[in-house]
């Protein structure tokens, strides 16, 4: 999905939540009619017919189902009349539900990557496990490897996806030249190795493989990692734990994200 699509998707979520939709939708979705459901899909989609739906389910708000629709996270009540943008915070507790159903969401789309086709930095047996979305070219992205053996020293592995920030492709349905790059690096026989030498801005020989960049890129912009830009760094429970940190923040930050 392109950043002017997110973008629509965005500004049309503000205008329904003041009232400013008035197209009926005529979508196909695999939903039984005349349910919460169906009404809650056809609020959403009569913003944006393109928008992809992850999930709809009940939220913790009673009469309102929580949706998580092309990198975004909404509350819309059972009659598909009222849209939530916002937190929601259990007032008992003082926690952001909206946070907890992102972390939850997200640790199993993450789980469905295969380490295989992730880039992995680890130290011989780690403590902790970290899931960065990142492009090879960002500065921060950048900074952030350059401190990768300090990372790994403080017992944490580190794991690799792509996210080119440029996009699959441009105007012109052409392959970026990030996409380009990455691809070839993770095309590379030595993954590791010719990642950090692009992270240092020695391009990767060119090559092309079965590879997953596409696939990485399109679960980040369902996860809203082009709302946070990169890095985005995951803990092992699905929270988002920064952008770029340095090797002691991020043990800090993993620490309070791991149980027991």
């Amino acid at each position: 999905m392109s950043k002017k699509l997110r973008s629509m998707f965005w500004v049309g979520l503000l205008a329904l939540s003041v009232g400013v939709v008035h197209a009926d939708a005529s979508v196909g979705v695999s939903v039984a009619p005349n349910t919460p459901e169906n009404a809650v899909r056809k609020t959403i989609l009569r913003l944006v017919p393109s928008a992809e739906i992850q999930q709809v389910i009940p939220a913790p708000m009673p009469g309102f189902y929580q949706v998580i629709a092309s990198g975004h996270l909404v509350y819309v009540s059972a009659d598909g009349k009222y849209l939530i943008n916002g937190d929601l915070v259990d007032a008992d507790k003082g926690t952001s539900l909206r946070d907890d159903a992102w972390a939850t969401y997200s640790k199993a789309e993450l789980a469905k990557v295969p380490v295989a086709d992730r880039i992995v930095f680890a130290p011989p047996h780690p403590k902790y496990t970290v899931t960065v979305f990142t492009d090879v070219t960002c500065p921060y992205c950048r900074v952030l490897h350059e401190e990768i053996a300090a990372i790994n020293k403080e017992g944490i592995a580190v794991q690799y996806l792509a996210w080119p920030r440029t996009g699959v492709t441009d105007e012109d349905g052409k392959p970026t030249e990030t996409y380009n790059e990455m691809v070839s690096v993770w095309c590379s026989a030595d993954r590791n190795s010719a990642f950090t030498a692009a992270k240092e801005g020695h391009g990767p020989k060119p090559a092309n493989c079965k590879n997953p960049v596409k696939d990485q890129f399109d679960l980040g912009l369902r996860l809203g990692v082009g709302e946070k830009g990169t890095p985005t760094i995951y803990a092992e429970d699905g929270a988002v734990i920064g952008g770029f940190l340095t090797p002691e923040q991020l043990l800090d930050a993993v620490k309070q994200h791991t149980s027991g």
